[in-house]
């Protein structure tokens, strides 16, 4: 028979991601893989996604903590971050959840991670271009990159706050500042261009867009976004009507849904499944998955055409 004791820890436990640590309380707001274990979580990654409660954020989270590869989960906001923890917690996935509400809780949220995604900032409304947000965004990504320098240098750093070719930058001269910058891990995500341009692609070719890869590089904002649509795979060819119509849907998709919207947001469910995507071939790469190749904005000396390749060993 369980002691009291052994109830009441088991029981603070399974709850902790509703009393986030803090600094000052004893052991670390890591959890331990032992820890993991007892609440069902297997062995695998630390991911921490930063503004967890906004509109990719959440269902963002939810993704993440469906991926098999994840045994820790925090979510980081300023606001409402408890209600999406504990909503989050409840789906029966091995990731153990851990909630983290304001700034004075993100070293805690960063400490031991392997991959942070960041989603926060403001999103676009109508009228409104991703260099409109450049002001709000990059005093956001200055602060959670601070922290990440600091807590979680190793750590691959995943960014989605737009206009993502100028806070990709401004991340990096905040880690050459901290003396971690590392171009390897320092990644744009701009797999969403890939996503829509596989999408829009198998549209016009009139098969299943899981059977397409069209390899997208460049920026993340209206004509730095360049298709190379005539590598793609399956090897097809097209007319110049139908180059101009899916260059200019790939690069304006964005635009395609805040319009559609109407004020009410922007794309956060399709960014959402392609960080989510983006996550996993991170976390297959960190596994040593042999093969694996994502496209996302990274430092480069060939200006305008910026690729990553994640590979694993072997």
């Amino acid at each position: 028979m369980n002691s009291g004791s052994e109830v009441n820890q088991r029981i603070a436990r399974i709850s902790a991601h509703l009393h986030p640590p803090t600094i000052q309380m004893e052991g670390s707001s890591v959890l331990s893989r032992a820890s993991c274990r007892a609440k069902g979580g297997a062995p695998g990654f630390k991911v921490a996604i930063l503004g967890a409660a906004g509109g990719i954020g959440q269902s963002l989270s939810m993704l993440v903590k469906m991926n098999p590869l994840v045994s820790v989960l925090h979510l980081y906001d300023v606001v409402n971050a408890p209600g999406v923890t504990a909503d989050v917690s409840h789906m029966d996935t091995g990731a153990v959840v851990r909630g983290f509400l304001g700034q004075q809780q993100l070293e805690n949220a960063l400490t031991g991670m392997d991959l942070v995604i960041i989603p926060a900032g403001v999103p676009r409304k109508p009228g409104m271009t991703r260099d409109d947000l450049f002001k709000i965004n990059a005093g956001i990504v200055k602060t959670l990159c601070e922290g990440v320098a600091k807590c979680c240098p190793r750590a691959i750093v995943g960014l989605i706050s737009n206009p993502v070719n100028s806070t990709v930058p401004i991340a990096a001269e905040v880690f050459k500042k901290a003396g971690t910058f590392d171009p390897k891990k320092l990644l744009g995500v701009t797999t969403l261009d890939v996503v829509r341009a596989n999408t829009f692609v198998a549209e016009v070719l009139g098969i299943d867009p899981r059977e397409v890869n069209v390899p997208v590089v460049g920026g993340h904002a209206g004509v730095t976004i360049l298709p190379l649509l005539s590598q793609v795979k399956p090897p097809c060819s097209f007319t110049p009507e139908e180059i101009n119509y899916l260059t200019d849907r790939i690069q304006n998709g964005g635009t395609e849904v805040v319009e559609a919207k109407a004020g009410a947001g922007s794309a956060t469910l399709s960014m959402a499944y392609a960080a989510a995507k983006f996550a996993d071939a991170c976390l297959r790469g960190l596994r040593g998955d042999a093969g694996v190749i994502e496209c996302s904005f990274v430092s480069s000396q060939v200006i305008g055409v910026n690729i990553s390749f994640i590979k694993g060993s072997g």
